[in-house]
This record gives C-alpha cells, structure tokens and sequence, in this order.
C-alpha cells in the first residue's frame, strides 16, 4: 500500500479542498427553499465522481436526484457498490454553531460544517480511495459502483423505487457503506448492526382558537397539558417504554454480544462528560452500551404548542404537536410499532380534545453477518488504514436503504464507520477529524485491493 499511501498523502490538500467545496453547499433535502441547493450539489458531486475515473449519470426523481458511477474494468472480480448520501440535516439552531455551518471551518485538527460527517465526508473519502486506487494501480482491482442519493435524512423516499426499477444496473457482491462511527478515536469499527425508526407526529386540538388562561383556564382543555400527558405516559421512569405489545417482537441480546460489548474500552464517566449530561440514564438491567447500540427507544424530538416568545404571555393554547422517534431492534416492524403507539395515544388522549397521529418515515432494524471474504478484506483494510485491527459494534442510528439492498438485490452491506461517535451529527458544530478523512481513502483503497484477491 505503500504508492497508494503516496498518492493520497500528495494530494491531501486537493482533496480536503475538494470536500471543502461540497461541504459551503446548504443541501438540506427536508427544506423546499432549499431544493435548488440540493440539486446543485448532486450536479457538483458528479462532476467529482467523474473526475475521480467513474462513468457519471445523474437521474431525477420525484424528489432529489440521485447520482450514480460506475468502473466496470475487472472481468472475473468481485463487484462493490458503494453508497452514499449528500443531502445533510437542517442547521438550526444556528445561533449555537462556533463557526457559521456552510462556512468549512478547520480547527484543532477537525473540520466543522453540516454534513462534514453526515454523510459528505464520510463518502467523500471512499470516491477518493477509488480514486487512488485506479490511479496508481492502472485500473480498480474490483468493479465499483458508485450510488449517492439527496434524500437520506428526509427518509429516502425515491431511493427505493430506483432500487427496484435498476436491479440489473446496481447489481452487486457486497455494499460498502461509511455513514457512521469509528468506536472512538483510532479504534475503527465495523458496525453489524443497525436500529430501525418509526418517526411520529401527534397533534393535540382543543379551543377553535387561543385563549386567555385567567378567563378560559379550568374551564376547557389545555392541548399543551394534554400532550405533555400523553408523552409522559409513553415512557415509565426508568426509560422503559410503556406501550403496550412495544416489546413483544424484541430479540434479545445474545450472551456473546454482551460480553464482547463489556469488553470494550468504554468508560461511561468519559461518556457522561462527553455529552454534558448530569448521571446516565436508561433502561434498567442493561449498561449504557447495550441501551445505546442494541435496546429499543422512544425520544421526543420536538414539541410546538403556545407562546415561546420572550417576556409573558397568558395564553390557553388551542393546539398542542409533538415529533417523536423510536428506535426499533430486531425484529421490531415499524409500521407494527406505528399502529400500536397510534392506537395507545387515541386510547389514552381524553375526550376534551381531538388528537391525530401522522406516520412520517421508517426503517427496518438491520443485523449483517460478521464473516464472509468481504467483512474480512474490510478488517485488513481498516487496519491498513487506521493502524489498528478494528472491532465490531450496534450502531443506534438507522440507514433505511440497508434493508432494500438486502431484499432487493439479494447483497449485505459492510458498514465501515470513518467519523467518530462525538462529531455531533445532527447537532451544531458537527465536525469530522481530517486525518481519518484521508485515513478513510487509504482504508478505500485497500479495501478494493484486498477484496479483489479474495480477502486471503
């Protein structure tokens, strides 16, 4: 590996430019005002695909393009699709970013942006690695091809049909996949299991319109309570989910998944630190690893009801909503779990109000095989990468396509984390440290090399 080392080490300020690039477009698929940004950046990445050697096609769909490369030069060999996803999450609040977030900021070995970890550079670095290796080798020791979607963080509503409709275009030996976390800093991991998600909104109505609480209070419904109510019901102290039927489905962690977890380095006082939180919390007989990586979960993730301006205001709200996630494990189904947490709610909710449970999206929790020629190839690689032999953990985070590529193109997919469980995806100041952006190239490239002799 040693010219492939070469080669990423001269071009390491190119490519860290290049990412710099994508990462000042706003590509946030969820915001309509937005949808010419996300566009813009699906037409960027591809002319980046096709400069790094690949045959680019951009296709529309009903929602944001996908873009899509390919490099089939490997009669005889394995064939690799990679996939990954441009679109990032909305910014806000914007006010508790350090640095603006399409302002690429590099600071103390980090680079911090929307999407520096989600999904931009992660993925950035595996077209990088490609490249490197068809530049230095002549031609790529497998067939890759090369899927990147703008839809990822709104629930990949397009993807799925594309799927299904280009089976023969996609078909493929394994799916590579970085769109999460090393376990920590130079401790590569593969991941082999996912959480699914059931994403919920539930709305509270009472009063035709807002009220004054001195007049009204007492005498009519406040949706805010009732909401607050309901939630509260969901959940028992302890962080075990209260719902009825929620846990009927679970599999139960296995005795070798929970010592290998008690044997990793994970010491929950760093961890408690690392997020600001005053104790741990979580669902009694199982450690913060297990509940993080492989326990199901409700979290309310956004509540909208009255006034929240500043100063006082002494209103009776007429309407009360709240966005809620579950994580789900094997082998929960999201739409089971959906229609169980809908029926409890409308069960619960009084008959002062009118309440209404809207399904947003979901995704099947995933479990992928820990062996193969393809998962060890990715040890080698990783440890080429990385300098270090990595090991094997449950992802809390969900990547709904997973599923597809595994029903519909009959391959499993190899997840293989570059950034780190401390980047702050989906928060402010989410960053990606540059050195594993280079090391994941370098991990890229001789995941390929390895993967095409056949991972001896």
């Amino acid at each position: 590996m040693s010219k492939l080392q070469a080669y990423i080490d001269e071009r390491k300020e190119l490519n860290l430019q290049e990412l710099v690039e994508l990462l000042k477009i706003p590509s946030v698929s969820t915001d309509p005002a937005l949808a010419g940004d996300v566009s813009n950046c699906a037409r960027r990445m591809g002319e980046l695909m096709t400069e790094a050697g690949l045959e680019t096609e951009i296709f529309e769909t009903k929602g944001h393009p996908i873009v899509y490369g390919e490099r089939l030069e490997a009669p005889g060999a394995p064939t690799v699709l990679v996939y990954g996803h441009y679109d990032v999450q909305p910014s806000d609040p914007d006010d508790q970013w350090d640095s603006p977030p399409f302002e690429p900021t590099e600071k103390d070995g980090y680079l911090y942006a929307r999407g520096a970890t989600d999904d931009k550079g992660q993925f950035y670095a595996l077209i990088k690695g490609i490249q490197a290796s068809r530049e230095v080798n002549g031609k790529l020791p497998c067939n890759v091809k090369v899927l990147c979607e703008g839809e990822e963080e709104v629930g990949s509503p397009n993807l799925d049909p594309f799927i299904r409709k280009e089976l023969d275009r996609l078909s493929c030996d394994i799916v590579f996949i970085s769109d999460c976390s090393q376990f920590g800093i130079d401790m590569p991991a593969i991941t082999y299991g996912l959480k699914g998600l059931c994403y919920l909104e539930v709305f509270v109505k009472g009063p035709s319109t807002d009220l004054h609480s001195g007049t009204f209070g007492g005498s009519v419904a406040n949706p805010a309570n009732v909401l607050t109510c309901l939630m509260a019901a969901c959940q028992g102290p302890d962080g075990k989910i209260a719902i009825p039927g929620f846990y009927d489905d679970v599999r139960p962690l296995e005795d070798w998944e929970r010592a290998m977890m008690a044997e990793l380095p994970f010491d929950e006082e760093e961890f408690r630190k690392s997020v600001g939180a005053v104790k741990v919390f979580g669902e009694a007989g199982y450690t913060t690893l297990e509940r993080k990586g492989a326990r199901p979960t409700l979290d309310i993730n956004g509540m909208i009801s009255g006034f929240t301006g500043e100063g006082a205001k002494t209103v009776l709200p007429a309407t009360a909503s709240c966005k809620f996630s579950m994580r789900l494990v094997p082998d929960q189904d999201p739409d089971k779990i959906a229609t169980l947490v809908s029926d409890f709610l409308n069960e619960m909710a009084p008959d002062t109000v009118e309440v209404e449970v809207r399904p947003h999206h979901g995704a099947s929790p995933v479990i992928v095989s820990r062996d193969g020629t393809a998962v060890k190839a990715a040890e080698k690689a990783l440890e080429t990468g990385f300098g270090n032999r990595p090991v094997f953990v449950r992802e809390g985070g969900s990547i709904p396509v997973v599923n597809t590529f595994q029903e519909a193109l009959g391959a499993e997919s190899l997840l293989v984390g570059l950034g780190l469980p401390d980047d702050n995806l989906h928060a402010p100041n989410e960053h990606f440290r540059i050195v594993d952006f280079h090391r994941g190239a370098v991990t890229m490239a001789a995941f390929l090399e390895e993967y095409g002799k056949g991972g001896d």
